[in-house]
C-alpha cells in the first residue's frame, strides 16, 4: 500500500450528494438575507409581519413548483419529521374517525428511509398491520400490490427515488391502482381510505416535483438533498384533513406542525428548489452519460461488481456491490485519499446488516454487505470522475490482495 492513500493536500472530491448536497450560493444568499429579519412570523408588529412575508413568499415558491396551493406546504425540520408526520399523522386522523389500530393496514416499500419504516415498526406494536410491497425485476410488483390493497388499507408509503440505489419507482401507476380500488369500493357501496405518501426527497435534482406527476396525496421534500441549508423539510398536503398533528402547541403550519417557523431556512430551501427546477433536465441528461461511463469503467475494472439498478433509474445515484470486499474499509481509504462516498444511507451507517435497499432487490446478504454508493450533482466537475476511477481501482486492488 502506497503513501498516496494518506495524502491530504489534494482537493477533495465529494460524491455523496444522496446524503447531503453542498449549499447552493443562491440558498446561502437567501439564508443570509433572511437572517436580517428577526421577528417572530406569528407576531403582529412590523418585525413579525416582515418575517411572515418572507415565510409566505418561500411557501408560495415551493407551492408553485409542487403545483399546489400555498396552504398545502407544511414546513418541518427535515424529511425525517415530514415522513413521521405523514405516517403517524395519517394514523392519528383515522383514530379520530373512530378506527382502531388493529383495523388499520399500511403498505410500504422495504427500500424506504428508516424514518418511515421505524415509525411503522413502533405503530405495529400498537396493532397496526404493516406489510411490505414486493419488488420484482428492479421495480414494484404492481400486480401483487393490487391484490394487497384491502378495505382496511389506509396508507401506502413509497419513495419516488430510492436514496441508496437510485431506482425510480412508478408512483403514478400506484396512484391509478388506488383510484381503481376506490372506484370499485364506491360501486360496491363501501369505502376505500387508501392514501399515497411519496418521499420525493431525492427527486428534485433530476425531475419536476409536481405532485400530480407523482400521484401523491402526501409528499416529502428535504432541503439538504437539493442544496438548501440543513434543518428544514416540507410535507406537501393538498387535503389537510388526511392527517392530524403528532405534536401539540401553537397553531403554526395550519395547526399541523406547532413551533416557530424557521424563516431563514425556509427562504433558503425555496431558493434551492427554484434553482434545481431550472437545471434538472440538463443535469439528468449529463448525469445519464456520466453514469453509463462509470458503470462501464467499474465493471471492466471489477468484473465481480454487481450494479443494483431498476427498470427506471435516477441517473445521479450509482450503487455497486463488490462481493467479499470490506467496503466500509474501502470508504475509509477513499476518504483518506480525498474522496467522499458512502456504503448506504447515512442514517443506517452503524447497521451491521448491510444495505436494506440492496437486500430488498437482490435477496443476497453478501451483496447487501458489500455496497458502495456514488452520487453527485450538477456542480460536480467531470474531472472529479477521472480522478475517482483510478483511486477506486488502486484501493480495490489493495484490498483484494491484502
Amino acid at each position: 500500500m502506497t503513501n498516496r492513500f494518506f495524502s491530504t493536500n489534494k482537493k477533495r472530491v465529494y460524491l455523496d450528494w444522496a446524503s447531503a448536497a453542498p449549499v447552493l450560493p443562491a440558498a446561502q444568499a437567501a439564508f443570509s438575507n433572511a437572517l436580517e429579519v428577526f421577528g417572530n412570523p406569528s407576531s403582529p408588529h412590523a418585525e413579525g409581519r416582515a418575517a411572515r412575508t418572507l415565510l409566505e413568499t418561500a411557501r408560495t415558491h415551493i407551492a408553485r413548483l409542487a403545483s399546489v396551493k400555498p396552504r398545502a406546504v407544511i414546513f418541518t425540520s427535515g424529511a425525517t419529521e415530514a415522513n413521521a408526520l405523514a405516517v403517524q399523522g395519517r394514523i392519528n386522523a383515522c383514530l379520530e374517525k373512530g378506527m382502531k389500530y388493529e383495523d388499520m393496514h399500511v403498505l410500504y416499500l422495504p427500500t424506504m428511509h428508516a424514518s418511515v419504516i421505524e415509525t411503522l415498526h413502533q405503530l405495529a406494536k400498537k396493532g397496526i398491520q404493516m406489510e411490505a410491497i414486493p419488488l420484482k425485476d428492479g421495480a414494484i410488483d404492481l400486480g401483487t400490490l393490487e391484490e394487497l390493497i384491502r378495505p382496511q388499507t389506509i396508507l401506502i408509503c413509497v419513495d419516488a427515488v430510492c436514496g441508496e440505489t437510485g431506482i425510480r419507482y412508478d408512483t403514478l401507476r400506484i396512484r391509478r391502482i388506488i383510484d381503481t380500488a376506490q372506484s370499485e369500493a364506491r360501486a360496491a357501496g363501501t369505502v376505500s381510505n387508501a392514501v399515497l405518501h411519496v418521499d420525493a426527497s431525492q427527486l428534485p435534482l433530476v425531475e419536476q416535483i409536481d405532485h400530480t406527476r407523482l400521484g401523491a396525496d402526501l409528499m416529502t421534500l428535504d432541503a439538504q438533498k437539493v442544496g438548501g441549508v440543513r434543518g428544514v423539510g416540507v410535507l406537501i398536503i393538498p387535503q389537510q384533513n388526511l392527517i392530524s398533528p403528532i405534536t401539540h402547541g401553537g397553531g403554526q403550519e395550519a395547526g399541523l406542525r406547532p413551533g416557530t417557523e424557521p424563516v431563514a431556512l425556509a427562504a433558503a430551501f425555496a431558493a434551492a428548489l427554484t434553482e434545481r427546477a431550472k437545471r434538472h433536465e440538463a443535469f439528468s441528461k449529463s448525469a445519464t452519460s456520466i453514469r453509463t461511463e462509470l458503470v462501464t469503467a467499474i465493471t471492466a475494472m471489477l468484473p465481480s461488481a454487481h450494479i443494483t439498478e431498476g427498470k427506471r433509474q435516477a441517473p445521479h445515484i450509482l450503487n455497486i456491490a463488490i462481493p467479499s470486499m470490506d467496503t466500509d474499509y474501502a470508504v475509509t481509504l477513499l476518504d483518506t485519499d480525498g474522496f467522499a462516498v458512502s456504503t448506504k444511507s447515512a442514517c443506517e451507517t452503524d447497521s451491521e446488516d448491510g444495505s436494506r435497499a440492496v437486500f430488498a432487490h437482490t435477496l443476497n446478504t453478501e451483496l447487501a454487505k458489500s455496497t458502495l454508493r456514488i452520487s453527485w450533482g450538477p456542480e460536480t466537475p467531470e474531472k472529479d470522475f477521472k480522478r475517482f476511477i483510478p483511486a477506486l481501482k488502486e484501493i480495490t486492488t489493495f484490498l483484494q490482495n491484502s
